[in-house]
């Protein structure tokens, strides 16, 4: 059984949902990214916004979707409602790409979720006070794991910034890019470019096999071998593997026309004198530091509707957002706030808050 928290069970005067043929339809409140980030990323298309309608009321901002190059009346031809801000904050389920911000926060709906990626704001002792003090339940996305234990939601992020960060490489070594006017791939009595990939993980394997596919020459380089046996393996032959040393490390960077950095297995810090090796026109891309993907937020939207359709058609079936997490290990583990408690251990030690046990909050007294 769940544990009822009183403090924070809406009425039915605050629940933000339509009743239609006897069937109460909780309200997703769809709201923009903001003005003052470089975020483009949207969650729905139009016609996902439509496969979710006969379950969920869908309320969207006007011009929510406009980073992604979708007018209002494309969403309200799917059944979405164009509202202001305030009144999709209002909703039981609120998404937004990025957490919302404080401000956000505190005009939503107490006892609300929000459905969203993780990013830095989760470890800001005073953002996590805000969605205690409110009441919210947060779940980041990008935690979420499958029936089979994949996560989905991670895992179309890579690919879409992994695959982008190659073109943005080919783009730029040519004269588009303001570069040297070069093809990433050989031809015919030419070399293929040199392409250096440092780190681990389905990012990194993603630009791997997207260089490789291109033509390009790829080495990948990483901390630990049992990783270079993984990249190995889903990457092919062709690709050449190879622990991080010194002097090796040195030499691929002075060859590389292309150098994609990521996290390594274990800690890694490119050195800076390293820069000094480099070739004059190489180009270099921290994914630490960047997101490919939100320069191209339309295929992203595609990618994540999906299994956030599938994700919000579970929720509905076992009857509403508790049910959902109660039912479902691999979105325990993507709960970060859960009613009022912090339920995400590493949040908690990192801010010194204490924690609690999500699973704890779900069991039966009898």
């Amino acid at each position: 059984m769940v544990k009822e928290n009183k403090e924070f069970a809406p009425s039915t005067q605050e629940l933000a949902s339509v009743i239609s043929e006897g069937i109460i339809r909780p309200a997703i409140g769809l709201v923009a990214n903001y003005s003052d980030s470089s975020e483009t990323r949207f969650f729905l298309t139009p016609e996902s916004c439509g496969l979710l309608s006969n379950d969920f009321r869908i309320l969207m901002e006007t011009k929510a979707a406009s980073d992604i190059n979708y007018g209002d009346e494309e969403y309200v031809e799917y059944g979405a409602e164009i509202v202001t801000r305030k009144e999709a904050l209002k909703a039981d389920l609120v998404l937004s790409f990025l957490p919302l911000k404080i401000a956000d926060v505190k005009k939503m709906r107490k006892g609300a979720t929000m459905i969203c990626t993780s990013g830095d704001r989760m470890y800001e002792r005073e953002y996590i006070s805000a969605l205690l003090e409110c009441g919210i339940t947060t779940i980041c996305l990008d935690y979420v794991l499958s029936h089979n234990d994949e996560a989905v939601f991670a895992n179309a992020l890579d690919e879409i910034d992994g695959r982008t960060s190659i073109f943005y490489a080919a783009e730029a070594l040519s004269y588009l890019g303001n570069g040297c006017g070069i093809l990433l791939a050989g031809v015919a009595g030419t070399c293929p470019r040199e392409v250096l990939i440092i780190g681990e993980g389905s990012r990194v394997h993603y630009a791997a096999k997207t260089a490789l596919a291109l033509g390009a020459q790829v080495t990948l380089m990483d901390n630990d071998v049992s990783a270079l046996q993984v990249a190995q393996s889903e990457c092919g032959e062709r690709l050449v593997t190879c622990a991080i040393q010194p002097k090796i490390l040195t030499d691929k960077v002075s060859r590389a026309d292309v150098i994609i950095l990521d996290s390594c297995t274990r800690s890694f810090e490119f050195p800076k004198k390293l820069s000094l090796a480099m070739r004059k026109d190489v180009y270099f891309l921290d994914l630490n530091a960047t997101s490919p993907s939100v320069s191209v937020p339309r295929t992203v939207a595609k990618a994540i509707s999906i299994p956030l359709i599938n994700f919000l058609n579970d929720m509905a079936l076992k009857n509403g957002v508790e049910n959902l997490i109660a039912l479902t290990p691999g979105v325990q583990g993507a709960v970060v706030t859960y009613r009022g408690q912090l339920v995400n251990r590493l949040i908690g030690s990192c801010l010194s808050i204490p924690s609690t046990d999500l699973r704890m909050m779900f069991t039966d007294p009898n």
